[in-house]
């Protein structure tokens, strides 16, 4: 606190500015990878179009970090600052919110992460070189809300992070072409279907791998089956070459 102005604020203590850089960096990383997978479409597996794929991401990946350079646009608070119960301000006026421009330009001095941590933790001021150059300060909100519904938002984004990657991988992977050869064979092997008593169902999110690179591609798949009599665990190993269909080459009960 500085001056005359020491009445009208308090400055953010240089750990709750940390942690509120921490959240909003799981956060708008959240949001950009959401924003590429969703853009990319479940059949992204299949890479059957490799420079296509790269020119969604590109896209994509400016979109969102655009994004990411505007997240304390809205009253200068972002989701991270909202949680620590801190804002930025204009530094001549405790009750002014900088301008958009000032606060992108601000935030985009974060890619020189280490640089800015160094800065904060040094400067008398509690500024980083994103706080000089914008002209802000970063103080304690005065009305930031009570604990619980911070933690609840905050427990609530890392719930919706590992629900959506969980679910969307699931989905690429049943949506590729490696996965539908691998359901077609197991279908076919007298083996399962006498084990199992006859397919029902499949689980519902399959685990392993598929790559491909150059047209070559190679896919560990474990698959959970569903039977009338019992359930069992498939494993099926599969490979492709250019231009070509996947092709079954181990399948492990």
């Amino acid at each position: 606190m500085i001056n005359n102005l020491e009445e009208n604020y308090t400055l953010s203590s240089r750990k709750r500015r940390i942690a509120a850089l921490f959240i909003d960096h799981f956060t708008m990383t959240f949001l950009i990878v959401a924003i590429v997978f969703l853009s990319l479409g479940t059949d992204f597996l299949d890479g059957n179009n490799s420079t296509n794929l790269i020119s969604k991401m590109l896209t994509t990946m400016v979109v969102g970090f655009i994004l990411y350079f505007a997240k304390d646009s809205i009253k200068g608070i972002s989701l991270g600052k909202w949680v620590m119960g801190i804002m930025v301000r204009d530094e001549n006026n405790s009750t002014k919110i900088p301008s958009f421009g000032r606060l992108f330009i601000r935030n985009l001095f974060i890619i020189i992460g280490p640089i800015e941590f160094i800065v904060l933790a040094t400067n008398q001021k509690k500024k980083r070189l994103g706080d000089q150059t914008a002209k802000t300060i970063v103080i304690k909100n005065p009305n930031k809300p009570t604990k619980l519904p911070r933690i609840l938002a905050l427990v609530g984004v890392g719930i919706v992070f590992f629900t959506f990657i969980f679910l969307f991988v699931g989905s690429a992977m049943k949506s590729s072409d490696a996965y539908k050869v691998a359901i077609s064979e197991i279908e076919q092997n007298e083996g399962i279907l006498s084990e199992t008593g006859g397919i029902k169902d499949y689980g519902m999110i399959p685990t392993g791998s598929i790559n491909i690179t150059n047209g070559y591609g190679e896919a560990l798949l474990e698959i959970k089956i569903i039977g009338n009599e019992k359930d069992i665990n498939v494993g099926v190993y599969l490979t492709k070459e250019p231009n070509g269909e996947w092709k079954l080459i181990e399948l492990n009960k």
